[in-house]
């Protein structure tokens, strides 16, 4: 990996939970940090808490509803507009099953919620960044996309992909993350020799999140345990070159079997294209 002072990187999701301390740390290491929230008040909250605790003013907040698509476009948009380079993308936002898990939620292009945050968002998103970060690693010699999924993995039923038919929150979840992980393994064959890697990783089981605390009241685990992991994929030197790997934190291990039938992949990439306008 290129100097860490050096590097530039975008952390979806980072004013909150894993996020926010796989951000503190890596500024901590004088990289470059673009930081996205929702919520501005508390984006701007976070840059100000990472500033103060590293001493790092490279740190730039984006915000933007990944539930959007149009939010997710002019995400990537802005991001190519003022950055010359990008040495790590690392798709970290989403969304689990709900404080209601029985009840169906859409996003506002009419996407089931979390198909949408946590498959077409990071999609849309990584498709748009590609030529900065092919751009990269063509000047760098390399650039990384990090991938953050779930042990969490359900088949997709392309008869009904949005569940309107049966709906299940952590159903939901668990597909979006199932989506994200063929994804990941597309993105590493098309990327073959360009510099450019992709990887997906499960970081650690129930950490001390929101999201982990609407689900299930408590943590099994801490946001450190699963940050080093993340960290680990962005920033190891053993990993240069390495890309379409699963990682249950720090182990390659193997996925859902559907990940690994190229047509289905194929299916699911025509329609994502086709949803999220990105072209092919």
């Amino acid at each position: 990996m290129n100097k860490k002072e050096d590097l530039v990187i975008l952390i979806t999701g980072a004013t909150d939970g894993l996020g926010e301390k796989v951000a503190a740390d890596l500024a901590g290491t004088g990289a470059t940090l673009l930081l996205h929230g929702r919520d501005r008040d508390k984006g701007r909250m976070v840059q100000a808490k990472i500033h103060k605790a590293t001493g790092n003013d490279r740190l730039y907040y984006y915000n933007a509803d990944l539930s959007a698509l149009d939010d997710v476009d002019s995400l990537a948009a802005l991001v190519t507009k003022r950055c010359s380079r990008l040495d790590v993308l690392i798709n970290n936002a989403g969304v689990g099953a709900g404080p209601d898990p029985t009840r169906r939620q859409a996003s506002p292009d009419g996407f089931e919620l979390r198909f949408a945050v946590n498959y077409l968002a990071p999609f849309l998103l990584t498709r748009r960044l590609l030529p900065l970060l092919r751009r990269t690693a063509q000047e760098a010699g390399e650039a990384r996309i990090v991938n953050v999924a779930s042990l969490a993995q359900r088949d997709i039923d392309f008869e009904d992909v949005m569940l309107e038919k049966e709906y299940d929150g952590m159903r939901a979840y668990a597909q979006s993350k199932q989506a994200l992980i063929m994804f990941t393994l597309d993105l590493a064959e098309e990327l073959a020799g360009t510099g450019v890697t992709a990887n997906v990783l499960h970081p650690a089981s129930l950490m001390d999140t929101n999201m982990v605390r609407e689900w299930f009241g408590a943590a099994r685990t801490t946001v450190e345990e699963g940050a080093a992991h993340v960290e680990r994929l962005v920033l190891s030197e053993d990993l240069k070159g390495v890309s379409g790997i699963y990682f249950d934190q720090s182990r390659e291990s193997r996925v859902a079997e559907q990940a690994y039938d190229a047509e289905v992949r194929r299916r699911l990439r025509e329609l994502s294209f086709k949803w999220c306008g990105a072209g092919s």
